[in-house]
């Protein structure tokens, strides 16, 4: 096993994306969801690293191993009058858990808010991962409890956009 000093973290270069694939697909089956996963290496290498990008990957290495990702985005706050950063997904591999590989990562992205001039850092969690929430509490995140996340997908949006 490996130790936190052989943790790094880098950002994901166009070359790993069947990495951050495997990682997406990896986060599925730990929340259940393998099922919704249609993400594709095309897909991702153009959204990742196309000619307008849309959002950008860390990778956290334990040794020369692939121990977890995080994939980010900005978003913008009207009231705030700047942009934010939204993490979308955040994954350690279990055998790597109890590193520190999450706050690494948790770490690396708030810098990166900082250095943006981001308003905000936030990210959303599953109401049923307590393991999550718990270390989000111990990092000082406060949960957002008067706000709730509305999606139209498929046939909806669809029916909405006509």
């Amino acid at each position: 096993m490996s130790d936190i000093a052989s943790v790094r973290i880098v950002r994901a270069t166009e070359r790993d994306v069947p990495l951050i694939l495997q990682m997406i697909r990896d986060l599925a089956e730990y929340e259940r969801m393998s099922d919704q996963v249609v993400a594709t290496e095309n897909g991702l290498r153009e959204v990742l690293f196309g000619a307008r990008p849309q959002a950008e990957v860390l990778l956290a290495y334990a040794g020369d191993r692939p121990a977890g990702f995080a994939l980010f985005f900005h978003n913008f706050s009207t009231f705030v009058g700047r942009r934010g950063l939204y993490l979308e997904d955040l994954f350690v591999r279990p055998e790597f858990r109890g590193l520190g590989i999450g706050r690494r990562l948790l770490t690396e992205l708030a810098r990166t808010a900082v250095d943006r001039n981001c308003g905000r850092f936030e990210w959303s969690v599953l109401d049923w991962n307590e393991p999550a929430i718990g270390f989000y509490r111990k990092l000082g995140a406060e949960m957002m409890k008067e706000w709730r996340i509305f999606r139209l997908t498929g046939d909806a949006l669809k029916q909405l956009a006509s």
